[in-house]
């Protein structure tokens, strides 16, 4: 069970990817910032709490955040509550973007995952894997 779940997560993660690199070249890394930052309050996060929500080592998302400054998606910002605190904040261009790569990453979803699934499989899918789930990681929904 564990080897073949890891092995679902690896294709599926995969095929994502290429499909966005393939159309958008938009890494999906890339795509999920964009995603977090989109759903986020005025469209900005500490970087603390975004590399949270990725799942990224902070060092792994300040590189990701450097490339999607220069590539004009994303901005940093000072936080204003906390010196030390810096914000990822999604740009026009950046929603655009996202905008644009949603609709490869929602078929790809459906191709992948979920239209494999019936809908009773998907909820109990679904129900299996929030178990695993830990309550207190911020962006997670169980």
């Amino acid at each position: 069970m564990w080897r073949t779940f890891l092995r679902a997560h690896a294709t599926i993660v995969r095929r994502l990817e290429s499909e966005l690199l393939q159309e958008h070249d938009l890494p999906l890394a890339s795509y999920d910032v964009l995603v977090q930052l989109s759903e986020a309050p005025d469209r900005r996060l500490r970087m603390t709490e975004l590399a949270d929500r990725v799942l990224l080592s902070r060092s792994g998302l300040t590189r990701l955040v450097d490339r999607l400054v220069r590539e004009g998606l994303v901005m940093r910002e000072a936080y204003a509550q906390d010196a030390r605190g810096t914000l990822a904040v999604l740009t026009d261009a950046g929603l655009d973007r996202l905008r644009d790569a949603w609709p490869t990453h929602l078929r790809g979803v459906v191709q992948h995952v979920t239209g494999r699934l019936t809908q009773r499989e998907a909820v109990r899918l679904g129900a299996l894997l929030a178990k695993l789930v830990d309550d207190d990681v911020p962006g997670v929904v169980p």
